[in-house]
């Protein structure tokens, strides 16, 4: 999933999916917010045809953005990895 960083500060990242929809930018949003280290996440889709959706974090104070999303994407793949039907 090829991804822009639009802002990085340190307790704020703004990031574009490309390619991506709101379905899988709600489990993110979801995911993200029931962290304790994230103060506010949401994602914006913006009009359907014309922008790819963007998504928005700011965490407390001492944690990376960044990589609260990377271990948060490892987690959510290994959970989607290990469903078995």
């Amino acid at each position: 999933m090829p991804v822009k960083v639009l802002t990085h500060d340190k307790n704020e990242l703004r990031v574009r999916f490309i390619g991506e929809s709101h379905t899988s930018l709600q489990v993110l949003r979801v995911r993200l917010n029931d962290d304790k280290g994230v103060d506010y996440a949401n994602f914006f889709p913006g009009h359907p045809d014309l922008d790819e959706p963007e998504m928005f974090i700011r965490t407390n104070k001492g944690v990376d953005p960044a990589k609260l999303l990377k271990g948060l994407v490892a987690e959510i793949s290994g959970d989607f990895g290990a469903l078995n039907l």
